[in-house]
């Protein structure tokens, strides 16, 4: 299990690598990632749902 200080410490190391400028550039592209995908998933349940009709 992933306590707060290893949370907090994995933010400053980000916040180190990348800059504060950075972040919600990747951010955004993290959240735009998982919207394609839950969408993608989406997709591939639709035909199975049809068939079974």
């Amino acid at each position: 299990m992933i306590g707060p200080w290893q949370i907090a410490l994995i933010v400053a190391i980000v916040l180190l690598l990348f800059g504060g400028k950075k972040i919600p550039e990747l951010m955004r592209g993290l959240g735009s990632g998982i919207k394609e995908f839950k969408d993608a998933s989406k997709e591939d349940e639709d035909p199975k749902i049809d068939e079974k009709k």
